[in-house]
């Protein structure tokens, strides 16, 4: 499926404070830890839990978010389909990246081990 640019803008307006709640509902729900949460946070963006009350304060778009995040080098090797959208396809890079959380979060909540969820070699 085709991202539109009135797709790409919605999900780059959105902020982070929005959704991090439904992530920690999610996980929480499949017997996950918010410190578990955190640390595949971490491993994708940098961002420690000081880092994440920030930006949760300032209610930062998740463009500001990925804008000023220290994105893990080895963020391309997350692939796969998540909310109908085959990640590696996705052009726009905020989308993408977007969605490499978003498929982080999925993994997790599915009870994937970490190892494999933050793809430790």
């Amino acid at each position: 499926m085709k991202t539109t640019p009135e797709h790409n803008e919605r999900i780059a307006k959105m902020t982070f404070a929005s959704v991090y709640p439904h992530y920690i509902t999610k996980v929480e729900k499949k017997d996950r830890t918010i410190e578990e949460l955190h640390q595949v946070i971490e491993w994708l963006t940098g961002y420690n839990e000081k880092d994440l009350k920030k930006l949760i304060e300032e209610k930062a778009t998740f463009e500001t978010f990925f804008k000023q995040a220290n994105l893990n080098p080895n963020a391309s090797l997350i692939k796969g389909m998540i909310c109908g959208y085959r990640i590696e396809e996705l052009e726009n890079p905020v989308t993408r990246q977007v969605r490499y959380l978003d498929k982080l979060v999925d993994e997790l909540a599915k009870g994937r081990k970490m190892e494999k969820i933050l793809r430790v070699k």
